[in-house]
């Protein structure tokens, strides 16, 4: 794939770049060098290679998934200017 000046201006106005006519070549350049470098990537064999999460083999932590209340409810309405059962109150606003 290969970025002309007009989708260079395209992208640079998706994307609320500025960019002025001597920097469109440049810029040209520098997209096409990208693109060029992930076709590069799509060419590599990962056949039978694993998905990894780092680049030493480790288990991951992992906590128990307890379901709680949170124990927080008073902690939680302490500063509202008007609470009642663990709720704010508002006031109302829809007749």
């Amino acid at each position: 794939m290969s970025v002309d000046a007009s989708t260079v201006r395209r992208v640079a106005r998706l994307s609320r770049i500025a960019v002025t006519d001597d920097e469109v070549a440049a810029m040209e350049g520098e997209l096409n060098a990208i693109l060029g470098f992930v076709e590069q990537l799509g060419e590599v064999d990962v056949e039978g290679v694993e998905p990894m999460t780092s680049v030493i083999p480790m288990a991951m932590k992992k906590r128990t998934d307890v379901v709680t209340d949170g124990a927080k409810a008073d902690d939680i309405v302490a500063n509202a200017p008007a609470s009642e059962d663990h709720f704010f109150v508002v006031p109302k606003v829809v007749e």
